[in-house]
């Protein structure tokens, strides 16, 4: 996720006066308050086709191949991380939108290289196609919100999809649990770009809490999966 500039001030004259004034263009709630333009909808559906390349890549090794139950549960898999990373970009996206900004997905040129080398290498793994670009003006604390809802989303689904699995021992459930946790794990590091940074500047106690779980998640899936 990231936030662009605002725009700078524009200035023109009154068509019946002899003065000048300046108009500022802010941001406010529109009645279409959750959509998607047709240029988001292509990059996103890009982003969804090299995610899941990454998902199907699973199956080049043969000991995740066979724990995962064969080519059936691998394109579940492979879907299911697909959905993951794109809940986890729409609830920035809306969460922002809610917030009366512009929210759009975008391909990143960089980003996408390395999903496309993570479809053929078997070790590298990055997924990182694009991300919500976000404009206007706001608070911090709506900054904050906007940044933690991704990985709040994933942190979620990783408990959903580990109790799923200590209920009926699916190993691909485990899998995807896992993803989900390294995700929100690696979101909120404090640093650069990346989603913790803006939170821990928002509210340390909420950066901590969801940190310190996603950490445990990532522990606890990643010790239960048979690599």
């Amino acid at each position: 996720m990231e936030f662009a500039r605002a725009p700078p001030m524009e200035r023109e004259p009154t068509p019946q006066s002899f003065y000048e004034y300046t108009v500022t263009y802010i941001p406010i709630e529109s009645s279409r308050r959750f959509h998607f333009s047709s240029k988001e909808i292509r990059h996103l559906t890009i982003a969804a086709l090299f995610v899941l390349g990454v998902g199907f890549s699973l199956g080049f090794s043969p000991k995740a191949y066979t724990s995962l139950g064969g080519p059936f549960m691998l394109f579940i898999f492979a879907f299911t991380v697909t959905a993951s990373f794109l809940a986890h970009e729409l609830a920035h996206k809306f969460v922002a939108q809610k917030a009366g900004l512009w929210a759009e997905f975008r391909l990143m040129l960089m980003g996408l290289v390395l999903t496309a080398l993570s479809i053929i290498s078997p070790i590298f793994k990055i997924i990182s196609p694009g991300a919500v670009l976000i404009f206007g003006f706001t608070e911090k604390k709506n900054v904050g919100k906007i940044s933690i809802a991704g990985p709040s989303v994933n942190l979620a689904l990783s408990i959903m999809l580990a109790g799923l699995f200590f209920a009926v021992k699916q190993p691909m459930l485990m899998y995807t649990s896992a993803i989900n946790a390294w995700i929100a794990l690696f979101n909120l590091i404090p640093f650069g770009i990346l989603d913790g940074y803006k939170v821990f500047r928002w509210n340390k106690i909420a950066w901590s809490l969801a940190f310190m779980a996603s950490l445990a998640l990532t522990i606890l899936t990643y010790t239960r999966v048979p690599f």
